[in-house]
């Protein structure tokens, strides 16, 4: 089974392994004694029981600061009672935890090419960023993925290669006033979504959005339109041809163009109506076989949303806070366990490059590990001290 980062674009920037096996891997070396070992299970322990205090207070500062803009809360508001302290702006919060977690954001122009580029699903999707007052987009993880597609309609089939995202958090504070009968009628004015999703191909960013329009490419619209002319002027030709003579010589004795009158018999009557239903049975075809290619895309559409949909709102907080957790306790007894391996001293680029190659060799993964930001939190943590350039384990009490 092909690993989903087999073929990443770029180093990771996260480490893609539970913590429990990133422990156990680092004891599977046997590099240790005794005494090191001691050492790095209490320097473990330490390492969780800071970081569970820490994260556990920003999520409760991050459920206070969303509760009042939660589309689904199912609790009150009391008003007049406000949280104890300040808090910071929730989308500063949640940018500070994403890059606590390895989530590096979207640009602007990033987006605006995903907006530019031809679909995966081969629809045209349409999204309104004028209804949102602040849109940020986030994803951890780059690769390039290979598919079969359907072609030469459903006749043949092709491989298409693309970017695709593995990990996407979509952050969404609506304006307080938009049109109730758009898309969004269904969405609380002044609230804000999060949403998080998988495996999101680069070009389709915008599928994620919850007033994505769907659009006919120039292909259905010619596949729908060329067949609709063609059939048209059939209609004209053979069925409303009686019709139409009978319809021109009325509005000619009306406008006294000309002076015979026209009698409208029964057959005449007939006629009249025959063609009238013609022309309305060809119209509702028409646009029957519109809206059932449009269906048809909208269809593919949310089968894909449904799939790649990982988690909504409050439950996004959690996961990224988990996942935030996760990365900072995998960075820091990573170094740790390095820096007792050595049995001595070593500069930070000595760590990095043997934790890197460590990845690669023995677990044939490409990673960015990031050495400066492990060694840092060692040393807040009295783990490691620091002499010029070398480093050097603390054994804990």
């Amino acid at each position: 089974m092909e690993d989903r980062y087999d073929n990443a674009l770029e180093p990771l920037r996260f480490i893609p392994f539970r913590r429990s096996d990133v422990l156990r891997m680092c004891l599977a070396e046997g590099r240790l004694d005794v005494d090191q070992q001691a050492a790095f299970e209490r320097g473990c322990a330490r390492i969780s029981s800071v970081y569970r205090r820490e994260f556990h207070e920003l999520r409760q500062q991050l459920k206070e600061a969303y509760a009042p803009l939660d589309p689904d809360t199912d609790t009150r508001l009391v008003a007049g009672i406000g949280p104890d302290a300040v808090l910071p702006p929730l989308a500063q919060t949640i940018e500070t935890v994403l890059e606590r977690a390895n989530y590096e954001q979207v640009t602007h122009a990033q987006l605006q090419a995903a907006f530019d580029a031809a679909s995966m699903f081969h629809v045209r999707l349409y999204v309104d960023m004028d209804d949102y007052e602040e849109v940020l987009l986030f994803y951890r993880g780059v690769s390039e993925r290979h598919e079969k597609v359907k072609t030469w309609f459903g006749l043949a089939e092709k491989t298409v290669s693309f970017t695709n995202y593995d990990r996407v958090v979509l952050y969404l504070k609506f304006k307080e006033q938009f049109d109730q009968d758009s898309t969004l009628g269904r969405c609380r004015p002044g609230s804000t979504m999060l949403k998080l999703f998988q495996n999101v191909p680069g070009a389709d960013l915008e599928m994620l959005f919850p007033n994505t329009r769907v659009g006919m490419r120039l292909l259905d619209k010619l596949l729908i339109g060329v067949p609709a002319v063609i059939s048209g002027g059939i209609v004209f030709t053979t069925k409303l041809g009686a019709t139409l003579v009978l319809l021109a010589s009325l509005l000619g004795f009306w406008l006294g163009t000309h002076s015979e009158p026209v009698t409208l018999d029964k057959r005449a009557a007939l006629v009249l109506l025959a063609g009238v239903g013609a022309l309305g049975g060809y119209l509702w075809k028409q646009y029957s076989s519109f809206r059932s290619r449009k269906l048809k895309y909208t269809q593919a559409l949310t089968e894909n949303l449904y799939f790649k949909l990982l988690d909504n709102n409050t439950g996004v907080l959690l996961r990224i806070i988990d996942d935030a957790e996760d990365s900072e306790c995998k960075e820091s007894l990573l170094a740790y366990y390095f820096l007792l391996a050595v049995g001595g001293t070593s500069t930070a680029a000595e760590l990095d490059a043997e934790i890197e190659t460590w990845f690669a060799r023995r677990w044939q993964c490409s990673l960015d590990f990031e050495i400066d930001d492990a060694l840092g939190k060692l040393q807040q943590l009295g783990l490691a001290t620091v002499e010029g350039d070398r480093w050097q384990a603390c054994v804990p009490a």
